[in-house]
């Protein structure tokens, strides 16, 4: 009976780790294409810089 409870205690915490794990990775996915937008949008946002002729 302990081992069937200790065993169940390991899988909980296996499959928590788990689901811990992959919402780590996907957040740190979804930061950096964030991230990646918004460079992308300061970047049209800004004016280009133009050089007078002589």
């Amino acid at each position: 009976m302990k081992r069937q409870f200790a065993a169940s205690v390991l899988s909980a915490l296996l499959y928590a780790q788990g689901l811990l794990g992959f919402a780590g990775v996907a957040s740190v996915l979804l930061k950096d294409r964030a991230h990646a937008e918004e460079m992308a949008v300061v970047e049209m946002a800004a004016p280009a810089v133009v050089k007078p002729a002589r």
